[in-house]
């Protein structure tokens, strides 16, 4: 996903893929920084490409209930 991720920075803003690629690593690096431990173990692992347990939707979702959203 990461390198998906990378493909559309370059590709809608027109930067180099280096460029890009310092862009995605410093947004996620942000996130994870912010979210609680196991949405951020959830991000790591979607943007990985390691991810079992539902991608940035489950991330997303977790998110979603702790602010009472279902």
């Amino acid at each position: 996903m990461q390198q998906q991720l990378i493909e559309q920075i370059t590709q809608r803003v027109g930067i180099p893929a280096d460029k890009a690629q310092a862009a995605v690593e410093t947004v996620v690096g942000f996130l994870k920084q912010r979210l609680p431990g196991p949405i951020a173990s959830q991000l790591d692992n979607a943007v990985s490409g390691e991810d079992s347990s539902g991608g940035v939707a489950g991330a997303a979702k977790s998110v979603g209930g702790m602010l009472g959203k279902q």
